[in-house]
């Protein structure tokens, strides 16, 4: 049988076609990211996509308002006490519970969040494996 004899130079030659079929998807993969602004973040254990992006000026505001904030105001004399608590005190003075920002009782702020959620052509829930776009 003439074609059993070239099974591995024709096993090796669809290798390198899957291969640049792969490079191609990833790459329609990253233009639509890119697209949808998406940000990825990349941990040990999995990686995290996400449209929301706190900007510079936003996150000053946010310290600001969080030195001023009485409830925020006494987890920070809990964590300078040394007491163990979920809410620390990133490399910026940014207050964050699990990672995530502790915003202020500021309307203004919330505001902004909320727009920037109902602006974002995709929504997803903190914690969910799913992503919906509208």
């Amino acid at each position: 049988h003439p074609g059993k004899a070239n099974v591995v130079a024709d096993a090796l030659s669809r290798k390198s076609l899957h291969m640049s079929f792969l490079m191609a998807k990833e790459l329609e993969l990253i233009e639509e990211f890119r697209d949808l602004s998406l940000v990825c973040e990349r941990t040990t254990r999995s990686v995290k996509v996400g449209m929301l992006r706190l900007t510079n000026h936003f996150l000053e505001e946010v310290v600001e308002q969080q030195k001023t904030d009485t409830r925020l105001l006494k987890y920070k004399a809990l964590i300078e006490k040394g007491k163990k608590i979920d809410i620390k005190i990133d490399e910026n003075g940014v207050m964050r519970c699990r990672g995530r920002v502790c915003v202020p009782d500021v309307p203004e702020l919330k505001r902004m969040i909320l727009e920037e959620g109902h602006r974002s052509n995709l929504s997803i829930h903190p914690g969910v494996t799913k992503m919906y776009q509208d």
